[in-house]
């Protein structure tokens, strides 16, 4: 039963990460999601079932389109493996699914997961945080925190909101005594999402390993030649990366941590 449970996620999570793509480019263009069918970027045909089955259609055509013969974005199949894997970790975390609350938490934490997805992959390609996509973010962590609120008081949302002022407030000073040049807005936004989110103390390792991370990547890319010092590299996949390392391991690195100073 439980091999059945990880593929159903499994397959589901493709199929969520085909519809991101299809959001990430209709945002690209400045086109509505929400209505006219999926058509090939190069050539403009309409595209027909078959050339619509995650994984398999790109495999299947090789990477090219089947009516330009135009080379397909390798973005489109690791969009969908990425979302799967993300559903399968989270699914994880999650077990055991019991009750209805159970199911509720599930399908928000798979909406946060797909709107991050958005996040990391279009500030990646145009360092640009899509407001659409972090003020929905926001919007959907709030009213889960409030349901929380009302059905299980003792949840203690004050945890979140204080998270998300603390961290918002030092990426606003990071941000004005900057100018704008080591970071952007947008990264305050998402700091206030990631504090909702993981709430106090987690969201901690979740910036730091954000900066970490950020600072690796920034050094190999310098080393490699392919950055600068001057260079402008988007910050918000690294937040998003920091964020979910502290949603998986967050307790256990903080509480390793603790054990190793007292």
């Amino acid at each position: 039963m439980n091999l059945i449970l990880f593929i159903g996620v499994f397959v589901f999570g493709l199929i969520i990460g085909s519809f991101l793509n299809c959001i990430i480019y209709r945002l690209e263009q400045k086109k509505s999601f929400l209505k006219g069918r999926s058509y090939c970027p190069s050539c403009k045909h309409i595209l027909s079932w078959q050339d619509l089955i995650p994984i398999f259609s790109y495999l299947s055509l090789r990477g090219r389109c089947r009516y330009c013969n135009k080379n397909i974005s390798i973005q489109y199949p690791l969009m969908e493996i990425s979302t799967a894997l993300m559903f399968l970790m989270i699914f994880s975390s999650q077990l055991p699914i019991l009750g209805f609350q159970s199911f509720v938490n599930l399908l928000y934490l798979f909406a946060i997961g797909s709107l991050s997805i958005i996040i990391f992959l279009y500030d990646l390609k145009h360092f640009i945080i899509p407001d659409s996509a972090v003020f929905s973010a926001i919007g959907i962590v709030l009213i889960f925190r409030i349901q929380e609120l009302i059905f299980e008081p003792a949840s203690g949302i004050q945890s979140y909101i204080f998270a998300a002022l603390a961290t918002g407030a030092f990426f606003l000073f990071i941000y004005l005594v900057s100018s704008g040049k080591w970071l952007g807005f947008g990264d305050v936004k998402l700091s206030l999402l990631i504090g909702l989110f993981l709430g106090w103390p987690l969201v901690i390792p979740a910036v730091f390993f954000s900066f970490c991370i950020g600072a690796i990547i920034g050094i190999i890319m310098i080393v490699l030649k392919k950055k600068n010092l001057k260079s402008e590299i988007p910050f918000g996949p690294f937040l998003i990366m920091g964020m979910y390392i502290s949603f998986f391991w967050g307790e256990k690195i903080i509480n390793w941590y603790l054990n190793l100073i007292f």
